[in-house]
């Protein structure tokens, strides 16, 4: 029972969590063009790599993951190297997240960025765990996704009515530039941020392995054999 516990958690760790990271990675860079039809697969901004930082840092003061368990001197080389594999798997997850919430270009996408620095960098100031920070990450990236995907795309959609026009008197003398993509592309971002969330969901402050590593020596130091002490 307990070995079929362990394979399923480090199943989890180091096949299912990292897959997961790496989708969003794709997904959230992908945008459907509305006349072709096509794949538009755009890069982050640099403006994402810097939310991701905070981000990262964040994950860190929160006890969502723990550097020092994570990437160990008494862990085994492969092991560190698949644990800092997922954590770059989880840096460029987040960068793309943010990418896949941030309108592409023009006055909006400044806006937007303004928005989650100023977020992000209030935030190193504030204390957190790990459920907190959880709760506070789908609120900020659900609000930049109804505000991208169901306002600002409803505004600027060439079948736009009354809506559009009032937006459009408003925005008078304003450029702002939104590139049109197909409807689809807003399920695409929605799919790419839930499957983010349960990524964030897999990720534990001790990974698997290192868990593992201190009942044992915690079992060596006490004299008590590994098995007899998991009974």
């Amino acid at each position: 029972m307990t070995n079929y516990a362990e394979r399923n958690r480090a199943l989890v760790h180091f096949i299912v969590m990292p897959t997961i990271l790496l989708t969003v990675g794709l997904l959230g860079g992908l945008r459907i063009d509305a006349q072709t039809r096509q794949f538009v697969f755009l890069a982050p901004p640099l403006v994402t790599l810097v939310l991701a930082i905070l981000l990262g840092s964040l994950f860190v003061r929160a006890g969502a993951i723990d550097l020092h368990r994570w990437l160990a001197i008494e862990q085994p080389m492969l092991t560190n190297v698949a644990h800092l594999l997922t954590l770059m798997a989880l840096f460029f997850a987040s960068a793309q997240a943010f990418n896949s919430v941030l309108p592409e270009s023009g006055l909006l996408h400044w806006m937007f960025s303004f928005f989650f620095l100023w977020t992000l960098w209030t935030n190193q100031f504030s204390a957190f765990d790990a459920r907190r920070l959880l709760k506070s990450l789908i609120v900020l990236f659900g609000t930049a996704f109804v505000l991208k995907h169901l306002l600002v795309s409803g505004l600027y959609a060439p079948e736009g009515g009354w809506f559009k026009r009032i937006a459009a008197a408003l925005l008078q003398g304003i450029a702002v530039d939104v590139p049109t993509f197909a409807p689809v592309t807003g399920y695409v971002s929605f799919f790419a941020l839930a499957l983010y969330v349960v990524g964030l969901l897999l990720i534990k402050p001790v990974p698997v392995q290192s868990a593992v590593n201190q009942v044992d020596l915690l079992s060596v130091n006490e004299g008590i054999p590994a098995e007899t002490s998991d009974r």
